[in-house]
């Protein structure tokens, strides 16, 4: 498998419906809800990618260019975005979409970094015997 192929296969996607409890005083999804989807999501794909045990080792700049609603649905993507030795990045977008209404636009992006870590802690090759180039 190439390591397109596998950037591919574990692309992640994550819907939820934005009811009332996730929204902030604006009755729009609140900051931190949305970061934590994010990172979840961005897990997900990771894991997914190497199947080895992750940690979150940063968030990279996430923008909020639209607000999300509550009564909203959205839809969080995530995708390897590039393979270090023993950390990865993914990027992670959320998608609004209004629920009597077609079509979608993007509101969140962000960028997530990980690390693999072995049973003591210490950081491992995210791949085993794999080329990084295609």
């Amino acid at each position: 498998m190439t390591l397109a192929e596998k950037i591919d296969q574990s692309e992640t996607r994550v819907f939820t419906t934005v009811f009332p409890f996730l929204t902030n005083h604006h009755d729009t999804l609140f900051g931190g809800k949305a970061m934590a989807i994010m990172d979840e999501v961005s897990f997900m794909a990771a894991t997914r990618f190497c199947r080895k045990r992750l940690v979150t080792v940063s968030s990279d700049k996430i923008n909020f260019e639209k607000a999300i609603p509550s009564g909203s649905i959205i839809e969080a993507v995530a995708r390897v975005e590039s393979v270090g030795r023993t950390s990865m990045k993914v990027k992670v977008e959320i998608y609004l979409e209004h629920m009597y209404q077609e079509g979608r636009e993007l509101a969140i992006q962000g960028m997530f970094s990980f690390v693999a870590l072995d049973e003591n802690k210490k950081p491992i090759p995210i791949l085993d015997g794999m080329e990084l180039d295609d």
